[in-house]
């Protein structure tokens, strides 16, 4: 574990080398735009990486004793022996890292630390190591404790995790086009940016980490369209340049709406649905925010007529 955390240390001092080659590179070609290239992003990046990596250095996490014990009652003991073993074990973690990223989008417990990756209203490679200093506590490991319960070293699925993580650097980038064929098997930047997008049409959309194949499966793959250009951020955008409001508001207004919540099954709504829930209805979900474009583009259509 060790070992491994000296090899994360040294790639993410070389991812964050090359975001700032980036961040310059689009300073100047941005120059004489309308909307600048805003450095605060940047910063607000920088300060969460750093973050926690000095959390790392304290017993918090809650993949240890998860990982654990399903190594304790593993049901197969599995050697990478064989190219087909590492397949496995990749398609295994990627459909893991699946339902993770899907749930972080689905239950607001979970968007609550994942909402901080999605705060930047810029794209860039910088946002790739913006993901939120709560991970660790949010018990997100459960989604991966499968494969150390079917028989795979917890460091080894660690560092798959560590690898999945590292390609998707590349995809947080709006100056890379769509990749020919590569588009209906891999993540690519294209389907990244609809993921990060705001926009209505392209909320909840393309959860996968190397592979977009899942997405494919699940109904949940969404292109980028040239006629619909994506608008980065959360859907209520996030302005503040102070780290610990951008760390913590979710948190802070999750914890307000359970304890003002009228009653206890609304207070555990607030923690296992999605996003934008609300007891009475007329939140801002997915769906309801679907609801109201689709209502307006009617009554658009209507008086146009």
């Amino acid at each position: 574990m060790e070992e491994l955390g000296k090899f994360t240390l040294y790639v993410t001092a070389f991812v964050i080398a090359v975001s700032m080659v980036e961040a310059v590179w689009l300073t100047r070609k941005n120059r004489n735009a309308a909307t600048p290239f805003a450095w605060h992003e940047v910063w607000l990046s920088l300060a969460d990486v750093v973050a926690r990596k000095l959390l790392a250095l304290l017993p918090l996490s809650l993949a240890t004793p998860v990982f654990a014990l399903a190594w304790e009652h593993r049901i197969f003991t599995v050697e990478l022996n064989s190219a087909l073993m590492v397949l496995a074990l990749f398609i295994g973690q990627e459909f893991c890292y699946y339902w993770y990223h899907r749930a972080s989008h689905r239950i607001r417990f979970f968007w609550a630390t994942h909402a901080v990756h999605h705060s930047p209203n810029q794209l860039t490679l910088s946002t790739a190591y913006r993901l939120g200093v709560t991970g660790k506590l949010s018990g997100s490991a459960i989604f991966f404790a499968p494969l150390v319960w079917l028989g795979v070293r917890p460091e080894v699925v660690l560092l798959t995790l560590f690898i999945n993580l590292m390609y998707q650097f590349w995809l947080h980038a709006t100056w890379i086009p769509k990749l020919g064929w590569l588009e209906y098997v891999f993540n690519t930047p294209s389907s990244h940016r609809v993921h990060h997008a705001s926009n209505v049409e392209y909320l909840d959309a393309n959860y996968g980490g190397v592979l977009i194949i899942f997405d494919r499966l699940f109904g949940t793959y969404v292109e980028e369209r040239a006629d619909e250009p994506c608008r980065y951020g959360l859907v209520t955008p996030s302005t503040s340049r102070n780290p610990f409001v951008v760390e913590f508001e979710h948190w802070a207004t999750l914890i307000r709406d359970v304890v003002m919540a009228k009653t206890v099954r609304a207070a555990i709504n607030h923690v296992i649905r999605p996003p934008g829930w609300m007891p009475e209805g007329g939140g801002e979900t997915t769906e309801e925010l679907r609801r109201k474009s689709e209502a307006a583009r009617r009554e658009c259509k209507v008086a146009n007529s």
